[in-house]
């Protein structure tokens, strides 16, 4: 089975070259790639998110084996949603979805289940594909969208994930997608990213579950967040890195209306 893109040439060209260059101009800084565990990236379209999502991608050693976990911003589909087989597609050709990392996954979490519907029109882990796809060779991924809230939930997810994680001998990354605060002024919006961004740095899957719901932060992914920093605990990450934050304002010069973007490191 084959998922075909949603959002090319919106959210990102649909043209292989214009594609290739463009990954490449928000990749191309880094001098030197770290290990991570896991990351924080953005998933809006390119021009407002990409040099942030391309400055975490371009600073650490991606390997060929990936974890996704992301938003599902639209109704229909399971709540838990997981695709083990198959593979998706972008301009640079077919993804192949790791069938025996997700298999893992779906006997260690039992509240995730197979379900398409949740990802066909969903952006948040299709946008991360071309990065990937460009930057690390062979790759292989698992692509989970989360539309629960209890934390309970995530918390089973996030200790099944490091449960499988650890049980590999080769690297394999986790990467949570989200956008941070929406459609506030440029000025609310850092303030209110900076306290969900503070709770993601101490590694705090709590406190940033706790942060997002009582101080209204519309933190799109925030559960993905949470159950990636839960996972990241179990694994022994000591610390994370703030490696670029910016807003739509940024490149639009509209200061009223934005959306923030983080882009973390967890080692």
């Amino acid at each position: 089975m084959i998922r075909p893109p949603a959002v090319s040439g919106r959210f990102y060209p649909s043209d292989e070259k214009k594609l290739a260059l463009e990954i490449e101009k928000y990749t191309s800084s880094a001098n030197k790639k770290s290990f991570a565990r896991g990351c924080v990236v953005p998933h809006a379209g390119y021009l407002y998110s990409g040099h942030v999502a391309g400055a975490v991608y371009s600073a650490i050693e991606i390997p060929a084996r990936c974890i996704l976990l992301g938003p599902r911003h639209f109704p229909g589909g399971e709540a838990m949603a997981i695709i083990s087989e198959g593979s998706w597609r972008t301009p640079f050709g077919d993804a192949q979805i790791d069938s025996e990392l997700a298999a893992e996954l779906e006997r260690a979490c039992p509240l995730l289940s197979e379900d398409r519907v949740a990802h066909e029109r969903e952006h948040s882990l299709e946008v991360q594909i071309p990065f990937l796809q460009q930057l690390a060779a062979n790759l292989r991924f698992v692509p989970v969208v989360l539309a629960t809230q209890r934390y309970q939930d995530l918390e089973t997810l996030g200790h099944a994930v490091a449960r499988v994680i650890a049980a590999h001998t080769e690297p394999v990354v986790l990467i949570a997608s989200t956008d941070m605060n929406h459609y506030e002024s440029d000025a609310i919006t850092r303030t209110k990213d900076h306290k969900a961004i503070d709770r993601i740095l101490a590694l705090d899957p709590r406190g940033l579950y706790d942060m997002v719901r009582s101080e209204g932060i519309t933190m799109c992914g925030y559960a993905a967040t949470a159950a990636t920093l839960i996972a990241m605990r179990d694994l022994g990450a000591k610390d994370a890195e703030l490696i670029r934050y910016a807003t739509s304002g940024d490149i639009t010069g509209d200061w009223d209306q934005v959306v923030g973007y983080a882009g973390i490191i967890i080692r």
